[in-house]
């Protein structure tokens, strides 16, 4: 059986949230995700095929996934 942080891994980005100034409203725009502040982060929640559609588009705006 999968652990959750499989799960986890899968359906969530989590970024400095910085790096998401002036791209959280076409983000959610583009892909059926919800933005969640933690602290210094955002965490990008989402279905696992939204969540691959978000770091696309993250990564065509020049976000680093790690």
């Amino acid at each position: 059986m999968p652990d959750a942080v499989t799960f986890r891994d899968s359906t969530q980005i989590c970024v400095p949230a910085h790096v998401l100034d002036g791209l959280c409203d076409a983000l959610e725009a583009r892909c059926t995700v919800t933005i969640v502040e933690d602290g210094s982060h955002r965490r990008i929640v989402g279905s696992p095929t939204e969540i691959k559609a978000a770091s696309a588009f993250l990564t065509r705006h020049g976000v680093s996934i790690a």
